[in-house]
């Protein structure tokens, strides 16, 4: 069968994809990738074949002439790719970029399926909701038709001892992992290494600053260890707690590998989605909520995290939320009814 799978913007609407895409193809499929020039023309060439296409932003607040003239040209031509390429199926899992070609290639005669991440549906998703054929989602959306199926991660772990030893950590101490998202976060990279200061004798930390970032973060002493970006199963494998902010790529990652969070959500998201995301973990036990207007609470929140007890309570809790299969429940869907 021939698939297209299509989304971008940020890891979360990418990673899904790609894991369900990857697992396709390893199953006999023809499977590429459709997205725009943001970070999936940068994760997912190499891995399956990709095809890159202009896609307007859509804009909630505001009529953007360009970005309405770059949607039109975006059409036009996943109009033409779609009837080149042919596609029998296509996954989207949202993002500005994917709404192009999962329109074109409907239109055309394509099975429409949508994954959405988060407890709120994207703009993308709602707008193609009425095409597609099957919904799935990572979290119950109260209203919403579809069933739940988790998160789409790439499924591998590394031995503890072993992830903190590839990434030139002391493979002996309790690790605490910043990372701020697939783009970095520079409330993170300014305000958390002073405020983590006074934890280095009990914590050693990667921080991972997001590309082009490291100038942002000034280590404050030693066990403090800055890099650019880290592979999610690598740091996810090496860390005991994480800080982060509460996309859902994040938060299913953490939930395989086990990881209590102290998340301080983008306030910023699009329709307020990783509030409602962090509410969910925090509601479930799973995860400590810092807003970032009070930032500087993340010291006493992460206090009284460090306890064996709380961390084993909290890991206990993430069960629930494991994405573990999701990936090849999607693909059964899509091969059935595709």
């Amino acid at each position: 069968m021939r698939i297209a799978v299509t989304g971008g913007g940020t890891g979360g609407h990418v990673f899904p994809a790609l894991a369900v895409g990857e697992l396709l193809a390893s199953r006999g499929h023809e499977v590429f990738y459709v997205g725009s020039d943001g970070i999936e023309a940068r994760l997912v060439p190499g891995r399956l074949p990709f095809y890159r296409i202009p896609a307007g932003k859509l804009d909630r607040t505001a009529l953007r002439p360009g970005e309405l003239l770059r949607a039109a040209r975006g059409l036009f031509a996943a109009l033409a790719l779609a009837r080149r390429l042919q596609p029998q199926a296509v996954l989207a899992t949202g993002g500005y970029a994917a709404f192009p070609f999962a329109l074109a290639a409907r239109m055309l005669g394509a099975k429409l399926f949508l994954h959405e991440q988060n407890a709120r549906f994207g703009l993308t998703n709602r707008l193609l909701l009425p095409l597609a054929r099957e919904v799935f989602l990572n979290l119950p959306v109260p209203g919403a038709r579809g069933q739940v199926v988790g998160m789409p991660i790439e499924e591998r772990r590394y031995p503890k001892e072993e992830a903190r030893s590839r990434l030139g950590l002391d493979p002996g101490r309790t690790t605490l992992l910043v990372m701020g998202g697939s783009q970095g976060a520079r409330v993170f990279n300014e305000r958390l290494p002073g405020l983590l200061a006074p934890f280095l004798r009990e914590v050693q930390v990667i921080h991972a600053a997001g590309r082009g970032r490291l100038a942002e973060v000034a280590a404050p002493g030693e066990g403090y260890h800055v890099v650019e970006f880290v592979e999610g199963p690598l740091a996810w494998s090496a860390a005991d707690l994480a800080i982060t902010r509460a996309g859902a790529m994040t938060l299913a990652e953490a939930a395989f590998h086990r990881v209590p969070l102290l998340l301080v959500p983008y306030p910023y998201a699009a329709g307020d989605h990783q509030r409602a995301n962090a509410r969910r973990y925090a509601e479930a036990g799973a995860a400590r909520v810092v807003e970032e207007a009070a930032i500087e609470k993340v010291a006493g929140v992460l206090r009284g995290m460090l306890g064996a007890e709380v961390r084993e309570q909290m890991a206990r809790a993430l069960a629930p939320f494991d994405p573990a299969g999701s990936a090849l429940k999607i693909a059964r869907v899509l091969e059935e009814e595709g």
